[in-house]
């Protein structure tokens, strides 16, 4: 079963901006979650105090433009200059508070609704977060995991803007344009209004086309960015890989290499913005002109005063300058509204192994395992297991074996259900697997793989993590039965030492056995030992087969081994080759029946004198 498609990111760029829209439809749960009466109070409050806001701004070039009128009548008048000065100050004053309460109101939304928004960027977030960690394994070892936090990182950005831009500025942008054009046609002449429309309609009309036309060059610098962005990633996680080959010079050049294809479409990017601009600009500009030169025709037609141009003029600039801001917010909003789908087609995008309707937790686990003629492959074209039968009962300890690429730690894969099989059944204490709660299933079962990687916090933190409520005694004890205790003890910190990002600060013995610490801490009723010892040297293998030894007793314990005298103590050994059992038995009985068993063991014998 493979996870369903989506359109990549180019594909959703190319989508008209009504269509994209529809991505604002999905966020209102989000933002108006049902029930919730205090979010739905607080936007109500907020849009209450954009509009009241608006109706003041717009109102306030018209009280200066009276106020002008009003004093050079006095002027007129041959009035006292102190009352010509009070008359000033009178209407300074008067225009400032307007302006500032205007100001007082637009922010207060900000207040209000702030809890709203970050309630809102909060709750996707995590949301996204945890419905990749339900993603299948597969899904993510075909994706880059600095791309997939890009992608939340960027949603999560996007939902920001847009409540900044499209909810509290665009939106009052032209709702200060419908408030000037009638306030206009009622106190002037329609033609100042028809210039405002025609100038915002028009440079509305400019920006979408020539930001549809810079759409390829923001497209090439973001996936440019994405790409050496995972790139960065990807060389830190392997940090100690890069150590090993001497590649930090071959790291960094690749990385430039990738920055440098970034800074050329960065380059393009910003060129075709500033061809943009200067069309914008020339825009505005001819608006303003147009209306002055409409004013002194009526001004010297007797019709209008200098006042009543002050205001035009000052209502225009109020109504213009945020334009700069909506040709910049439409573009920042296609690109807010791409990274939102795009957050929006992770949480569509279905887990592959999902819990059945009528799945049960499994309780009072003994350990019985069961694969009955189980059939698994990762492609179709590839088979992996074929026909594969085999079972552990409670307590044994069942070693499997066989060369490499034979599906060995496919086994373990199955077992934790990260994948569904093809044909067969996997059975637990005589239970389907599939018709058991994934978490319950995976609770019963420890795991101490080759590779151990630990999280960057302390040693302590990564032990308790199988348990989060374990009590520090609790911890220290399963650190001292994985004989890592003492070496902790040694510590300046203890258990409060940083391990470092993925444990680089421990050696592969001290991972090993904060491992085994982390799985006796669990105390599961089935262990899986996937190759455990198979990375370290011969003196700490055999110190960590000791650990092991302790780990297992009591327990069903599967172990997938390459070096066989790590599994001649088995109670049963599986012998793997191609994706069948070829043979099984005892270590004694193996190298008697000398079969592909016996060939391994003598090879590796000799290799090993």
């Amino acid at each position: 079963m493979r996870p369903a498609s989506h359109p990549d990111a180019a594909e959703t760029e190319e989508r008209g901006l009504i269509e994209q829209l529809s991505a604002l439809r999905s966020l209102i749960p989000y933002v108006l979650p049902p029930g919730d009466m205090s979010a739905k109070l607080r936007t109500g409050i907020a849009i209450f105090l954009v509009v009241v806001s608006q109706f003041i701004l717009v109102g306030a070039p018209f009280f200066l433009g009276n106020a002008q009128d009003a004093v050079a009548d006095a002027v007129g008048r041959g009035d006292a200059f102190a009352q010509v000065g009070l008359f000033i100050a009178f209407f300074v004053m008067g225009y400032g508070a307007l302006r500032l309460l205007s100001t007082l109101f637009s922010e207060a939304r900000e207040y209000v609704f702030a809890p709203v928004a970050q309630q809102a960027q909060r709750k996707i977030a995590t949301e996204t977060f945890a419905h990749l960690h339900r993603l299948s394994l597969r899904y993510h070892l075909a994706k880059r995991t600095g791309g997939l936090s890009r992608i939340i990182e960027r949603g999560v950005r996007a939902i920001d803007f847009l409540f900044r831009f499209l909810l509290f500025n665009i939106g009052p942008t032209l709702l200060q344009l419908l408030i000037a054009g009638a306030a206009f046609a009622i106190a002037y002449n329609g033609w100042f209004a028809v210039i405002a429309i025609v100038v915002v309609v028009t440079y509305v009309a400019f920006t979408v086309m020539t930001t549809e036309w810079r759409l390829k060059f923001r497209r090439e610098m973001n996936r440019r960015d994405t790409e050496s962005w995972a790139r960065a990633v990807d060389s830190l996680l392997n940090y100690e890989t890069v150590k090993y080959f001497d590649a930090e010079g071959r790291e960094v050049k690749r990385y430039d290499v990738a920055m440098a294809a970034y800074a050329q479409a960065a380059i393009r990017s910003k060129t075709s913005l500033a061809t943009v601009n200067i069309g914008q600009s020339l825009l505005m500009n001819a608006g303003i002109v147009a209306s002055m030169v409409l004013a002194a025709f009526y001004i010297l037609g007797g019709d209008m005063s200098t006042g009543d141009m002050l205001t035009i003029t000052l209502v225009l600039n109020q109504l213009y300058r945020p334009l700069n801001i909506l040709g910049f917010a439409y573009r920042e909003i296609k690109q807010a509204l791409t990274d939102l789908e795009r957050m929006f087609q992770l949480l569509e995008e279905p887990p592959e192994v999902i819990d059945a309707p009528h799945a049960q937790p499994i309780t009072d686990v003994r350990g019985r395992i069961e694969f009955e003629d189980v059939d698994f492959h990762y492609d179709d074209d590839r088979q992996i297991l074929s026909g594969l039968s085999f079972t552990a009962e409670p307590g044994q300890t069942v070693a499997v074996v066989g060369p490499t690429g034979a599906g060995k730690s496919t086994l373990s894969r199955i077992l934790y259900r990260f994948y569904d099989i093809a044909g067969g059944a996997v059975r637990i204490d005589g239970h389907d697997i599939r018709d058991i709660t994934q978490a319950s299933l995976r609770a019963a079962i420890g795991m101490v793989p080759q590779d151990t990687v630990l999280f960057n916090d302390t040693i302590g933190y990564n032990i308790g993590y199988a348990k989060p409520d374990a009590s520090q005694s609790e911890i220290e004890q399963a650190a001292a039965d994985a004989q890592i205790h003492d070496f902790i003890a040694t510590l300046p910190k203890g258990y409060d030492t940083m391990v470092g990002e993925r444990g680089l600060k421990l050696s592969g013995g001290e991972k090993q056995r904060v491992a085994i610490a982390r799985t006796l801490l669990k105390d599961p009723a089935i262990l899986i030992l996937d190759e455990a010892t198979s990375a370290l040297d011969s003196a700490t293998e055999k110190d960590i087969q000791v650990a092991l030894s302790l780990a297992s007793e009591g327990r069903t314990t599967l172990v997938v081994a390459h070096r066989l005298s790590t599994v001649q103590d088995a109670d049963l050994i599986l012998v793997m080759d191609q994706g069948r059992i070829v043979e099984r038995g005892t270590h004694a009985e193996l190298l008697s029946q000398a079969g592909l068993y016996a060939e391994l063991w003598h090879r590796q014998d000799t290799v090993d004198a």
